[in-house]
């Protein structure tokens, strides 16, 4: 089934936002798709990075130029898609200097506050008046 256009322009927006994740940091679902100005839309976010292309594919966006391991849930975990998916995505970020622990009960966790990204805005959008903060906190996204 074909895309709307508007779902096209969100997915392309996620993916363009994602890119813009520092190496080595990590940020939620909630707090890309407050950047891009839908604050209720986390989940769809989420969505659109599960359904990523791969690097092999002609697509302009793919995993291979979108970061989709520096996306993690709200309370620092990374999500579980697949079967061995979380694995993946702790080892991407380990790969990228990120400490990722496992709990007992086999979850991934980040630590925001070491490695959190929560601009308040896109810097492809900042106006560079220093009215922004990059300090690890959520900020409640």
């Amino acid at each position: 089934m074909p895309r709307t256009d508007e779902a096209d322009h969100f997915i392309n927006a996620v993916y363009s936002a994602v890119q813009e994740i520092p190496r080595g940091r990590v940020t939620t679902y909630g707090h890309i798709a407050t950047l891009l100005g839908y604050p209720k839309r986390p989940r769809q976010v989420g969505i659109s990075l599960k359904h990523l292309p791969g690097a092999e594919t002609d697509n302009y966006f793919h995993s291979g130029n979108v970061p989709w391991q520096r996306v993690i849930n709200s309370k620092g975990m990374i999500s579980h898609r697949e079967p061995g998916s979380a694995e993946r995505q702790a080892e991407a970020l380990r790969g990228e200097g990120v400490e990722v622990e496992e709990d007992s009960m086999g979850e991934w966790y980040v630590d925001f506050g070491r490695y959190g990204w929560f601009p308040d805005v896109l810097p492809s959008e900042d106006s560079d008046d220093g009215d922004h903060h990059d300090d690890g906190e959520e900020g409640g996204s």
